[in-house]
């Protein structure tokens, strides 16, 4: 059984990294960076991820797979584990929304919803 996990916390930060976008293509490149911090008493192991990233025009994609960046971290109590990753869009502006799932020392899978979060180009919004 899985359950819903409030003792792991996620932080995301976001950047536009213009020089590997295109606005005539259109293709705009952003990065952003994941700390996931484990207030658990446990040590938990990342299994997994799950994306939905979603375009101004509302086109949506989805990216799941094991890990996260070809890793399956474990993280003790009390620490964090911090990576970056990246997308490409066709929009200035987009979001991102997903979730993670964990097992734990004990063996019960953990699911960590990641809230939406806005990838835009700087100063587009207000």
């Amino acid at each position: 059984m899985t359950k819903v996990s409030k003792l792991i916390h996620i932080e995301v930060e976001t950047a536009y990294i213009a020089e590997h976008s295109d606005e005539t293509e259109p293709r705009f490149v952003f990065s952003y960076r994941i700390t996931i911090e484990n207030n658990s008493p446990h040590s938990v192991q990342l299994l997994s991820r799950y994306w939905l990233i979603t375009d101004a025009d509302g086109e949506e994609s989805t990216v799941s797979g094991e890990g996260v960046v070809g890793k399956q971290p474990h993280i003790n109590s009390n620490k964090h584990y911090q990576y970056s990753s990246g997308c490409v869009l066709k929009t200035p502006i987009g979001t991102m929304e997903g979730h993670y799932q964990f097992i734990d020392e004990n063996g019960e899978q953990h699911q960590v919803e990641i809230p939406v979060f806005s990838l835009a180009i700087p100063n587009i919004l207000h």
